[in-house]
């Protein structure tokens, strides 16, 4: 029996004692959830631990290794974030067991502190792995500030953060960023450096953050001569010690870090921040439902642990409200959507597959009724310019091949056609005349017209999608993959393919929106320069893109 085998046996032992002690029933509620992972990682609600206040001044090595970050901008707050780890890759990252720190905050207009300073303190507490999540009001709508933290003699970066525009203003123009799919070890993160000196409002992260899977000790494609990582990365993440770790090794990542500090983010998951294709409590691999559930409550702790969210997005035992909105004056409308907790499982069993009576069900959903409800009502109610959509798989229809023998994406919004129906039709309903959608997960850029029938290309045109390609996630790519061809021909309403790694930044002003597509060449060595491989642009109340 290899090592990992006896470690995977031992935690679904492990597991199962906890399902009998609990009760199977009372396991597989929330509750019982919540209290099994309490159990498995011996972890008290938040503040209630009995720990030992820690002085900062003994603190004797940097915390600050995973620099900090900030997300969700409202127009008079903001979110600020860090996490305590001098030595980020050992369990508690290096601090005493069972020992709270105080840290103190500084936000201010400029770089060094001296305009309009604001400050308090926050704890970081053992039981979120001393992470704080600090939320700022009363500021200024649509302002730029600066912050940092401090404990004992140690200060952090200083990261720069804006708030949204005041609700009702006439913002003439907002630019953001879609990044998407960063696996570490399939190579250098070099896109974030240059994310990070782009002028931004804000930074859509669309999911995979991180991945599951194991990562050696020369990084993968990194190919590192100048260090070795530590065994512990080199396996897949089950337990909420593997995920905390696995954030650790992504955050000290030096582009990462830099791309965090400039701009505030807005995340969201996908699927590799807990396992590979999982759908609601439905697992990819073939194992007891409440085993599955302890390792969602443990990827959930961790992702809220360490990304910049508010108080409302903190996970309650397997389950976290991850959809949201954010406003930016009357200018745009972000709905923010969590297509993977709450799906139906992938019909025919996942993949590539021809559709059929199973996948066009119309009961089966990609968004579960409650975010799908809340989702058009908010278009109802909403007054912006731009209705934006950032989410997860590709909304639009992608046959595979421009014959009748194509398939279809099981897993993305071509398994659930009925549910992407309602939301269309919903749209329209709404009279949402300029929707764009937002998307990762694929590893390619992609440029869409969004139709009333897929199957008729003369159809209206009813948005438009930006498809954001990977961070990492597929190595090096290429400018035309293999399956351009087919691709293209079969999906009239493709404008645009890459399939190089890199970012899309999205420039909103009244009359039009422009989407310019950003490129490297290689991420397997560090240090490529950035290129725009396209350009597109929509005109406000015309859908549908058209070269720049």
């Amino acid at each position: 029996m290899t090592r990992t085998q006896a470690r995977t046996d031992a935690y679904a032992n492990e597991l199962r004692a906890v399902a009998r002690h609990l009760g199977r029933r009372r396991f597989l509620t929330v509750t019982g959830a919540a209290a099994a992972l309490a159990f498995t990682v011996n972890l008290p609600s938040a503040g209630t631990a009995a720990a030992a206040e820690l002085d900062a001044r003994r603190i004797t090595e940097n915390p600050f290794t995973l620099g900090v970050a900030s997300g969700d901008p409202l127009p008079g707050s903001a979110l600020l974030w860090t996490r305590l780890a001098p030595r980020p890759y050992e369990a508690g990252g290096g601090l005493p067991a069972d020992t709270r720190v105080t840290v103190r905050w500084e936000l201010a207009h400029d770089e060094r502190f001296t305009r309009g300073l604001r400050r308090g303190t926050t704890v970081a507490h053992p039981e979120f792995d001393r992470a704080v999540h600090v939320e700022v009001h009363g500021l200024a709508p649509g302002r730029d500030y600066f912050y940092r933290f401090l404990a004992g003699d140690w200060s952090s970066p200083v990261g720069r953060t804006r708030t949204a525009p005041a609700p009702g203003a006439r913002a003439t123009g907002l630019k953001l960023a879609a990044v998407s799919c960063q696996a570490y070890h399939d190579g250098y993160f070099t896109a974030y450096r240059h994310l990070a000196d782009e002028d931004l409002d804000v930074v859509f992260h669309l999911g995979d953050y991180l991945y599951e899977y194991a990562v050696n000790a020369t990084g993968g494609a990194r190919a590192y001569t100048d260090r070795r990582l530590p065994d512990v990365f080199d396996r897949e993440t089950l337990t909420l010690e593997d995920y905390r770790l696995r954030y650790a090794l992504y955050k000290s990542d030096p582009d990462l870090m830099a791309a965090h500090a400039a701009h505030p983010f807005a995340v969201t998951w996908d699927d590799h921040e807990t396992e590979n294709n999982y759908a609601g409590d439905v697992p990819e691999n073939d194992v007891p439902p409440e085993e599955f559930l302890i390792r969602r409550a443990a990827a959930y702790r961790a992702y809220w642990e360490n990304q910049p969210l508010r108080r409302p997005q903190r996970p309650t035992g397997p389950d976290m409200k991850l959809y949201r909105r954010l406003r930016f004056g009357r200018l745009a409308q972000f709905d923010i959507l969590d297509t993977r907790q709450y799906r139906s499982d992938q019909a025919y069993g996942d993949g590539w597959r021809t559709p059929g009576p199973e996948s066009e069900d119309p009961a089966r959903t990609l968004t579960g009724a409650t975010q799908e409800r809340w989702l058009l009502d908010g278009w109802r109610a909403s007054r912006a310019t731009w209705n934006v959509v950032p989410q997860q798989v590709v909304l639009s229809e992608r046959r595979s091949v421009p014959t009748t023998a194509y398939k279809l994406s099981m897993d993305s919004w071509d398994g659930y056609p009925a549910s992407r129906q309602r939301i269309l039709a919903g749209a329209q309903a709404a009279g949402i005349e300029n929707l764009m959608v937002l998307t990762g997960d694929v590893h390619v850029a992609y440029a869409l017209d969004i139709k009333a029938d897929f199957r008729d290309p003369a159809s209206r045109t009813v948005g438009t999608e930006i498809v954001a390609t990977s961070i990492t996630s597929g190595r090096n790519g290429s400018e035309r993959p293999s399956n351009h061809d087919d691709l293209t021909r079969a999906n009239p309403h493709l404008r645009f393919y890459n399939g190089r790694r890199g970012y899309v930044t999205v420039a909103l002003g009244e009359d039009s929106a422009r989407a310019d597509f950003r490129t490297v060449a290689s991420v397997t060595t560090p240090g490529a320069p950035v290129v725009t491989a396209a350009s597109f642009v929509t005109e406000a109340g015309r859908p549908g893109l058209t070269p720049a």
